[in-house]
């Protein structure tokens, strides 16, 4: 059981650096709740779909060094990984975008149900991040 759900999650990323939205949003429940780092909760595809649009609008990025685990029942898991970005667009409340390059230890906590995706906590050091592009 944990391997279909680590198979799920891998699935997850793959569909998110092969920039394939389609994949990506289809493997997330109706009501997945998205836990953004140090920001609020949002519930629902739809204002997840909105979210995606906006980091894709600013931010070109590729995950690597990937580590997927999940509990033994499947119904959680995580993953570690690092973000290889480049900041194309400035995000409101965020330095100024100039293609800034970044790399970017994090980590991602999942919650698994009818085989989906039905929560998604991210985690990163923001501090670190705006480190990076401030330079």
């Amino acid at each position: 059981m944990n391997q279909d759900s680590i198979n799920l999650i891998e699935q997850y990323y793959a569909a998110f650096n092969g920039g394939d939205m389609d994949t990506f949003l289809n493997l997330l429940t109706d009501d997945v709740i998205h836990d953004i780092n140090q920001g609020k909760r949002e519930i629902g595809k739809e204002a997840f779909t909105q979210f995606m649009a906006c980091m894709n609008n600013n931010y070109k990025e590729q995950l690597v060094d990937m580590v997927v685990m999940a509990t033994a029942d499947g119904k959680r898991a995580a993953a570690e990984f690092v973000v290889l970005g480049e900041y194309i667009k400035t995000d409101e409340g965020l330095p100024a975008a100039q293609g800034q390059k970044y790399r970017l230890p994090a980590g991602a906590f999942f919650e698994i149900r009818d085989d989906k995706v039905a929560r998604i906590t991210n985690y990163y050091n923001l501090q670190d991040w705006i480190a990076q592009v401030s330079k």
